[in-house]
């Protein structure tokens, strides 16, 4: 029989009203200058028209056409949500290929001494030091002691010196990885395998280096802006006849849509920094790093390690049974 399960309303549904009255991660801060100097105008031309100047242009409604505007801005907008787009499934990507490498380095590579596992689990940090030192490196920030106790002080000191510190970080897991395969730890397939993943991190790298060094042009960007304000300032000149004293009001309110797609377009097209708007690489770091600890405490029970199969205390992470009297030995495979 099915069980009925009861939904849960989404928070935006739910908090629908107090969402459109949110100020924080709006764009209401960065272009509310802009919305008052264009109502001032707009008051402005009402004064002049209260005392009989003839500021009264009906024609000027031609001078930028709504329609074209309008697809201006959609087309700036859909280009920056591209962007931003782009640049989350680059990190979920990220995300996904130092899962695997990291559950393939742990399975994979046997333990047969401490210092195996020891030399693993300083690889699996290099995952996560690769993703902090790309967080970092995207938002053109020095290394800073978020790295610390992922790498070696030696190592550390290395990357403050470099042009690109991830590529650095996946130097370092290429040449762990080689290493084992010269111990005879890996074999052909698996090394070629590894190193394939690590081709998807520096592509990953290589796609967010795209999306941040290459802005929308420039010259757009300015012809945007350029029609954005004659077109908001030519709406008094329209309207003033007809709604007088109201007429600030409507330019606050045209304006603040006109503007605030446009501002909305600034805030997404470069996703990597720490505006508010932008994607949440802190939060998708410590997940990774959350991953990566969970993995760590786990213990691979190949036949092919002897150290591995147990944690490092060495007593069984669980309690696995004997095939027949079902007691718990702590032992899954005969010792080789």
């Amino acid at each position: 029989m099915l069980k009925t399960i009861k939904t849960v309303p989404e928070p935006e549904k739910r908090l629908w009203f107090r969402t459109i009255l949110r100020y924080r991660c709006s764009v209401i801060p960065a272009i509310l200058p802009r919305v008052l100097f264009c109502s001032g105008f707009g008051l402005l031309i009402v004064l002049l028209h209260f005392w009989g100047f003839p500021v009264s242009l009906p024609i000027l409604s031609s001078i930028v056409p709504s329609i074209v505007l309008g697809l201006l801005l959609v087309f700036r907008t859909n280009t920056a949500y591209e962007r931003f787009w782009e640049g989350r499934k680059l990190w979920g990507n990220i995300v996904n290929t130092n899962r695997n490498l990291a559950r393939t380095i742990w399975v994979a590579i046997p333990e047969n001494t401490p210092q195996d596992r020891d030399r693993k689990k300083e690889a699996l940090r290099l995952l996560l030091a690769f993703a902090i030192a790309t967080k970092q490196h995207l938002r053109r920030e020095a290394i800073d002691g978020e790295l610390h106790g992922l790498i070696s002080r030696d190592r550390y000191e290395k990357l403050q010196h470099m042009n690109n510190p991830p590529l650095e970080v996946v130097f370092w897991l290429a040449d762990y990885l080689q290493w084992e395969y010269e111990r005879q730890r890996l074999s052909i397939y698996q090394l070629t395998a590894l190193l394939r993943l690590v081709d998807i991190l520096v592509d990953s790298l290589g796609a967010c280096e795209r999306i941040l060094k290459t802005p929308i042009p420039l010259a757009y960007v300015i012809h945007l802006k350029q029609l954005l304000l004659l077109y908001c300032l030519a709406l008094p000149f329209q309207v003033v006849r007809d709604i007088t004293w109201a007429t600030p009001l409507l330019v606050a309110a045209i304006s603040f849509a006109v503007f605030g797609i446009e501002e909305i377009g600034i805030e997404i097209e470069n996703p990597f920094g720490r505006d508010l708007n932008d994607l949440p690489l802190d939060e998708i770091c410590r997940t990774m790093q959350t991953n990566i600890e969970d993995l760590m405490s786990l213990s691979p029970q190949s036949p092919r390690s002897g150290f591995s199969r147990y944690d490092d205390k060495d007593k069984p992470l669980n309690g696995e049974f004997d095939s027949h009297d079902g007691s718990s030995s702590g032992k899954l495979f005969p010792t080789p």
